[in-house]
């Protein structure tokens, strides 16, 4: 792998996480290293400068010689992988071949298209895996196939399609050589095969296949701890390496112009297309990245203007302590750490069982609107932001109401003894301030989150319209890391959520007015991304002014171990409700056209569908019925369907 690892977060002070930034490469080296040098593994960290290489292999090396490293149990996996796993034996071969010749030039071939169905799982063969090579090389070889050089001194980029790639990179999880994912998986169907249907499976059904546990088959990838979080993080890079490499080389059928530009450019005797429109390198459609965002923020502001501003802002934290989390892997002698799948499928659960009680309306009152997105915490585990639009009451607006449903304080002890223990554990902010001072919430000398609160008698809104929570005096505290904390460390919560589902769950009254375009955009904005510099440009070596997107993407991006379990399962990152239809308007002859690169623009301006547009199309509804015209263009879609001529 040549991804670069964030290794500040493991610090000792709480369970190690596997997360990378950047994009993942994943290369291979030569046979042997040239004379008098170490194998190049260190060109791995594809980010690191000249000195951090030399850093980490001297770290390496002072590990090795100062660890206790266990020689038997090292010696053990040796010769089941010597005798097993045939890509270790084809290495030997390698090596046996190259000490008998040393002067010929030997290379070794991977093979990527194998002859077996795959379907039938059959542990493969050396003659299938892999065939040496002396001399000149093979026209025959495939594209997907790895050549590996007796003595190149160079790493060589590698298809993450090649089934040999896994367990080269995984030996121990797949100890026998198994192939990894093949491009020809199919679907095990029962029946008729429809011939429309995808007949294949992708890299991320395989992933999730093989993330899923069976009584009947004993899984080494589920049982690697830290390696596990590394599998699983690998496996998505390599899913959402594919879809942008997509998205990368199929750039001509994205191209997108004004139909008065085009008719423009015919004038002009400019007839190819290519020389038209700009390159839409990251669309709405990829998932997390900017343009997705900024719809989806967009969805949520339409969402805002057709039902009223949101009454409820509630952020629900996934707990690894959660009984069934803990009781699954007691049984396999396991933390909570190393099964990332299985934190994400217990929380997944647990959210769509908070959002069916909150639509249902006997929490909160009858709801309009519900609108979540899911986070991923620097440490890794899964949280969502949610917002609950309620229907008006006469009294939602009063500190009654609120205090009703919102709680600040600490309680009483004697009188409320699982309450107590639940906000005691979930509940309390800190120990932060003069307290301690290293916290991680502290900036600038003073808490993020502005703790600690000031006492309040009763609950209140100020004059900008934010809530200020009832915390009052009366004595009662909890102890938190040695310390006594009173209410005004207390974070708000609703206390039927909190006892039902045992974890941090913030519930806050939204402001009605100033925060929500903020509120909006802090919801919809995605994990971890900085969209700042979005548009930032680079000069080719053309001198051109090119704008890639992708690239971007991949500056901007964390991935850890949870994130890329809950993306492997396609779970949603993204959920509202109810629908939003996005409406396009324009100037006149400026409505949008998509067209392929190699498309002439006399036959794109020719299409019969060319003037059409969801826009004009309201101004011809307007002629033809009576009940259009009394429904503006936002109002359309809630009685009429626009339907595009084929």
């Amino acid at each position: 792998m040549g991804a670069k690892i964030d290794r500040t977060i493991n610090n000792g002070s709480s369970p190690p996480i596997f997360r990378i930034h950047g994009q993942n490469f994943h290369r291979i080296g030569s046979l042997i290293p040239p004379n008098g040098t170490y194998p190049k593994f260190a060109q791995l960290y594809i980010h690191d400068t000249d000195n951090e290489i030399k850093n980490r292999i001297a770290s390496v090396r002072e590990n090795i010689a100062t660890q206790d490293l266990h020689a038997e149990v090292v010696e053990d996996i040796k010769e089941v992988l010597d005798g097993n796993n045939v890509l270790v034996k084809s290495f030997r071969m390698a090596k046996a071949e190259i000490e008998r010749n040393p002067r010929v030039e030997i290379k070794m071939r991977l093979i990527g298209k194998r002859t077996k169905d795959a379907r039938t799982y059959n542990l493969p063969t050396t003659s299938e895996v892999a065939a040496l090579i002396v001399g000149d090389l093979d026209p025959s070889i495939g594209h997907r196939d790895i050549l590996v050089e007796s003595n190149s001194g160079v790493l060589k980029r590698i298809t993450e399609l090649n089934p040999s790639y896994l367990p080269l990179q995984y030996p121990i999880l797949f100890p026998y050589g198994e192939d990894g994912y093949r491009e020809d998986i199919q679907f095990a169907t029962n029946g008729s095969n429809n011939n429309n249907a995808r007949q294949r499976i992708s890299q991320r059904e395989y992933f999730a296949y093989r993330l899923h546990e069976r009584l009947e088959e004993i899984s080494t990838i589920l049982y690697a701890r830290r390696l596990f979080q590394q599998f699983i993080v690998d496996a998505y890079t390599m899913v959402e390496s594919a879809r942008l490499i997509y998205i990368r080389t199929h750039q001509k059928s994205l191209r997108c112009e004004a139909l008065k530009g085009l008719t423009d450019a015919l004038t002009r005797g400019e007839v190819q297309a290519s020389t038209q429109g700009k390159r839409i390198l990251l669309p709405s459609s990829f998932t997390g990245g900017a343009r997705y965002m900024i719809q989806n923020y967009q969805d949520a502001m339409a969402i805002c203007r057709h039902i009223g501003y949101p009454n409820l802002f509630i952020t629900f934290t996934c707990n690894p302590k959660w009984p069934e989390i803990q009781r699954y892997i007691t049984k396999r002698n396991l933390n909570a750490e190393d099964r990332p799948d299985i934190l994400c499928r217990i929380f997944k659960m647990k959210l769509d069982c908070l959002i069916k009680e909150v639509k249902n309306g006997e929490l909160f009152g009858p709801v309009k609107s519900v609108i979540y997105t899911i986070e991923f915490q620097k440490r890794g585990l899964p949280h969502a932001h949610i917002l609950i639009f309620l229907k008006n009451k006469v009294d939602m607006t009063s500190p009654t109401y609120m205090d009703s449903i919102i709680k600040a304080e600490v309680p009483d002890k004697t009188m409320q003894m699982k309450y107590y223990n639940a906000v005691e554990e979930f509940m309390v902010h800190g120990p932060c301030g003069i307290a301690r001072r290293n916290s991680p919430c502290m900036v600038n000398g003073k808490c993020s989150k502005h703790f600690p609160k000031r006492f309040v008698a009763e609950s209140k809104f100020d004059q900008d319209g934010y809530p200020v929570y009832m915390r009052r005096d009366n004595g009662r505290t909890v102890k938190k890391n040695g310390i006594e904390l009173d209410s005004r460390y207390v974070v708000p919560h609703n206390r039927y959520l909190l006892l039902r589902y045992k974890a941090h769950i913030n519930v806050e009254w939204c402001n009605q007015s100033r925060s929500i375009k903020y509120l909006f955009k802090y919801v919809n904005k995605g994990n971890d991304r900085v969209t700042a510099e979005f548009y930032n440009s680079t000069i080719d070596e053309n001198g051109e002014e090119v704008v890639d997107e992708i690239n971007m993407y991949y500056d901007c991006r964390y991935v850890s171990a949870c994130e890329a379990a809950w993306r492997l399962f396609s779970f949603e990152v993204q959920y509202r409700t109810p629908a939003v239809e996005r409406l396009s308007f324009h100037l006149p002859d400026c409505q949008s056209i998509v067209f392929a690169d190699d498309e002439n623009i006399d036959n794109v301006l020719g299409r019969e569908t060319v003037g059409q547009s969801m826009f004009k199309g309201w101004f011809e509804a307007n002629k033809k019925y009576e009940d259009a015209r009394s429904l503006t263009y936002i109002e359309m879609p809630n009685k009429f369907v626009w339907k595009r001529d084929i």
